[in-house]
């Protein structure tokens, strides 16, 4: 099933106030695979050159915490022989990032322009892996956070 990014902000939205009612439990698999399609052509990382650093953000993949056991990736190859660390399930917030999360959490801070691509790939929970994905950074975008799908 393929879902538009609204329509999976609309599903998410409708299931998060059910689950806080309920104490907390996690959505269905199916809404985070939505979520990780949505955000493909938009970029699971983003870039960003900001006060003299480049910064590389993981926060859309974060928002998965509760169904991911591991972000793979890699810089400027293909290899996937780093891992990002993913955040401890939150069931009160199963499709967000809690706000207490410590910056370098959602993101690596880098030399400016060492970061040419980014090779992403997740793990799920079950052991199954996503598509692997390659992005690089927007072309005149200043300070704002972008991605551009390299494939």
């Amino acid at each position: 099933m393929r879902m538009t990014l609204s329509a999976v902000v609309v599903a998410a939205a409708a299931i998060t106030p059910a689950l806080a009612q309920d104490g907390g439990a996690i959505p269905p698999r199916q809404i985070y695979d939505a979520m990780l399609d949505a955000a493909k052509q938009s970029g699971w990382v983003q870039f960003r050159d900001f006060n003299g650093r480049q910064l590389v953000y993981f926060t859309a993949l974060q928002t998965l915490h509760c169904r991911l056991s591991e972000i793979r990736y890699s810089f400027n190859s293909r290899a996937l022989d780093q891992r990002f660390p993913v955040l401890a399930c939150n069931p009160q917030l199963p499709l967000s990032v809690p706000s207490d999360v410590a910056v370098d959490e959602l993101y690596l801070s880098l030399d400016p322009g060492s970061v040419k691509s980014a090779t992403v790939q997740v793990v799920w929970e079950d052991g199954t892996e996503s598509e692997i994905r390659t992005y690089r950074p927007c072309d005149n975008v200043g300070e704002s956070t972008c991605a551009v799908a390299a494939e």
